[in-house]
């Protein structure tokens, strides 16, 4: 059995015990994180929950036998005390048989809640991947879903070190679906995958707020402020160009794989996806342009097409 193949089959299985208004939810007990297949669901009861936290890390160790740096969490299941939020209750368990013993635990999306260091980047690779990666099964891709995991397995399974493999996956899955999805396809999958990961619209310019969540995560090493007029706005100019460097990903075959900016992009501007986005190399980093225009077909969503330079 394939990985992509099981990884489907856990997802199914996670979706069955799944339920909208349910109490129950599961994090880690030791960071608060709430990771992916289970970081947006919650369940009716604690004995479905506990299933769930079964297949999570089924599903965790799916992944792990070509990514030996996804990583590990201690899941627990936790009680809501309002339906309509996670925010902690009083009663938390881990698996059936496990002793855990946690009071407060913190929320995802709190100070200190991501692993720190190379762990960000590592996590929010994987956290990416997985939205998109499920996003294509709910959009009815399935077939580019097992090319894409397949594709994935080829090269990891040819790199001589784990090193490295969590920015493989995203750089191989961004070249596999721009070439077998069109851009009206992408921006689809982009957005099923945004709503995954969970929106954060705000105050302020969604585009500096995309790239200095980037940088905490160490995708991004340093970006300037995007380059428009109306940048206290929280809504997206017509153009915005973006200059950064340090950038983790690495170009391939006249492409820059961009599957990690426009994603989150995305989940602060839900309602407007970008239409188009070129880069220009800058010294040692990129020129990023990010164009919403309506009315065009979108293109360079994922991997975006590099402009030699003048």
């Amino acid at each position: 059995m394939t990985v992509g193949v099981t990884l489907v089959g856990i997802r199914e299985r996670i979706e069955g015990l799944a339920e909208t208004d349910g109490a129950y939810y599961v994090v880690c007990g030791r960071t608060g994180h709430r990771p992916v297949p289970v970081a947006d669901k919650r369940f009716g009861d604690r004995a479905a929950a506990r299933r769930a936290v079964s297949a999570a890390i089924e599903y965790r160790a799916a992944l792990r036998r070509y990514d030996p740096e996804v990583p590990h969490y201690d899941l627990i299941v936790c009680e809501a005390r309002d339906r309509r939020t996670t925010e902690p209750g009083h009663d938390c368990s881990g698996p059936a048989g496990a002793q855990q013993s946690l009071s407060a635990p913190i929320v995802t999306g709190t100070a200190g809640s991501e692993p720190r260091g190379r762990g960000r980047l590592v996590e929010r690779c994987h956290c990416v991947a997985a939205a998109t990666f499920e996003s294509l099964s709910d959009c009815g891709f399935r077939e580019v879903e097992r090319a894409t995991m397949e594709r994935y397995t080829e090269l990891a399974e040819a790199l001589p070190t784990p090193d490295g493999l969590c920015l493989c996956l995203l750089e191989s899955m961004a070249a596999t679906l721009a070439d077998r999805l069109d851009g009206t396809e992408q921006a689809a999958v982009l957005t099923r995958a945004a709503e995954r990961l969970g929106t954060c619209e705000g105050e302020g310019d969604p585009v500096t707020a995309t790239f200095a969540g980037l940088v905490d995560c160490d995708v991004v090493g340093e970006f300037s402020p995007p380059e428009r007029a109306d940048r206290a706005q929280a809504t997206a100019p017509d153009v915005a160009t973006v200059r950064f460097s340090e950038y983790a990903l690495s170009p391939r075959e006249g492409h820059l794989p961009v599957l990690p900016i426009v994603v989150d992009l995305v989940r602060r501007l839900p309602d407007r996806v970008p239409t188009r986005v070129r880069v220009d190399p800058v010294g040692d980093g990129w020129r990023l342009e990010l164009a919403f225009e309506g009315g065009s077909d979108p293109e360079g969503l994922l991997n975006a097409p590099i402009r030699s330079p003048a």
